[in-house]
């Protein structure tokens, strides 16, 4: 579960402008009815079913996509020679190895944070503060919700959906039905609260470090992620039991220098966003600038733990907090990112673009051609993932306004919630909150879920209508 929770990376990761898209990288002509694309997407897709079944099979879901990938751009190989064109390969691969590198540069520092963070019992002493308080079971749905909606637009939905379901697991250990209820809550309340800001998810990132809307922007979603989070979260109310847990006593206490180290990571944000919108550098150098804020002063803090003479072993070490990075995601990314980059260089995003963002658009009005589309891909990502469906977009990059490409936000951020498995959060929590919290547990309030889907699509297109026929990302 330590493991899981380095996965900031779901926030932080992907500051990085993905820039590998068909119309800017090398491409060819439509492969898409060769032998070799065909394989290329039966391993993809295979691939991507083994990822899915991580947590039945044990396997690591970077093992996977790194080996697809390769097999996927040797194929590609063989096919560009076909044509003439020897190195369009090659230079194709660049593009994507260029991106996946600011990808990396900029989660690893994101995730040494965390864990520096971690380490320093920040989320520990949150934690304890809230078992100790003594709510009822439903002081406590609703605390954890809110909780979970406001600090996962910081904090990355998948750590604040891990931290919350510990305050539920400790309280409401007598109560199965109310630790599954909030879990539910909790799942779709962090997904509901990243939706809104650019750091809240990756997709939000995704779509930001793109250049496809202005930080602000995202902001116009702050209240259909509202109803979004509360449409399911009053039908469950009435369902959550009466009472309250027995009152426990906790007691953890921050470490030395861990409010001054949320103050780096804050700052640290700063320097992204200004290198991102001021400088035109990538985000990740502003990243890693800042992970140096935290590497001297992790000297200081390491210096002082010596000098106190500390004989427990946890003199406080930066390069420790890097070694325990999430390798496993990291190379997840580069699997998906060349997975991707490779499919479309065969020409199958471009067809697929065509159709769901043009022919599904045929008799709606003018503003409303890719609405269909866009709401299409919250469904799609509750069974396959928001960041490789949100990737694909961004590779197919469709010309849309500012309010289709915040309704497609919106529908990839929050459409994971649908199922448990759709989202990090989710399958996190399954894993977590294990006989408590499941797949069937999730289904049965599915209804609710998909009122709240619904209602909040409805609030983002009458409140923000003007917007979809702004178009600043042209």
């Amino acid at each position: 579960m330590k493991t899981i929770l380095k996965i900031f990376i779901y926030l932080s990761a992907l500051f990085l402008p993905m820039q590998v898209y068909a119309s800017q990288s090398p491409t060819i002509t439509n492969l898409t009815d060769t032998p070799y694309a065909v394989i290329s997407l039966f391993f993809f897709v295979f691939a991507y079913l083994l990822v899915m079944a991580e947590e039945y099979l044990h396997l690591r879901k970077s093992k996977p996509v790194i080996l697809c990938a390769g097999i996927i751009w040797t194929l590609f190989a063989l096919a560009s020679k076909g044509t003439g064109d020897f190195e369009i390969a090659h230079r194709a691969i660049d593009e994507n190895i260029v991106e996946y590198a600011k990808l990396f540069l900029f989660l690893l520092a994101a995730m040494t944070y965390v864990n520096a963070i971690e380490e320093r019992n920040v989320f520990a002493t949150l934690r304890a503060y809230l078992v100790q308080k003594g709510f009822s079971y439903k002081t406590l749905f609703w605390i954890t919700g809110a909780l979970s909606f406001f600090i996962s637009p910081i904090a990355d939905n998948l750590t604040t959906a891990l931290i919350m379901c510990a305050v539920v697991m400790a309280v409401g250990k007598e109560s199965s039905k109310f630790i599954s209820l909030s879990c539910i809550n909790i799942v779709v309340a962090a997904n509901a609260g990243g939706a809104f800001s650019p750091f809240g998810d990756i997709t939000t990132l995704m779509v930001w470090s793109d250049g496809k809307l202005p930080f602000n922007d995202f902001f116009y979603l702050f209240l259909p992620s509202v109803v979004n989070f509360l449409v399911p979260a009053i039908c469950m109310h009435f369902a959550i039991p009466t009472g309250k847990p027995a009152k426990l006593t906790e007691t953890i206490q921050m470490k030395f220098g861990a409010k001054r180290i949320i103050l780096l990571f804050l700052l640290t944000i700063i320097t992204a966003v200004v290198f991102h919108n001021y400088l035109h550098l990538p985000p990740a150098i502003g990243m890693m600038t800042g992970l140096a804020y935290l590497q001297f002063f992790g000297y200081y803090v390491k210096m002082r733990d010596k000098r106190m003479k500390k004989t427990d072993g946890n003199i406080f070490d930066i390069f420790q907090q890097v070694k325990s990075a999430e390798w496993d995601t990291l190379l997840f990314f580069y699997g998906i990112t060349l997975c991707v980059g490779g499919l479309a260089q065969f020409g199958y995003l471009s067809n697929i673009s065509q159709t769901i963002y043009h022919d599904w658009g045929v008799g709606y009005s003018a503003i409303h051609t890719q609405t269909p589309a866009n709401i299409f891909v919250g469904v799609l990502s509750a069974i396959i993932d928001n960041i490789p469906v949100m990737y694909a977009i961004l590779t197919m990059s469709p010309v849309m306004s500012d309010g289709q490409w915040m309704l497609a936000t919106l529908t990839a951020g929050v459409g994971g919630s649908l199922l448990s498995i759709g989202s990090a959060a989710g399958v996190a929590l399954m894993g977590q909150a294990r006989g408590h919290y499941t797949f069937l547990s999730h289904l049965k309030w599915v209804w609710a879920i998909a009122l709240g889907y619904i209602a909040s699509i409805a609030v983002h297109l009458w409140l923000n209508h003007e917007l979809f026929s702004v178009f600043s990302n042209s």
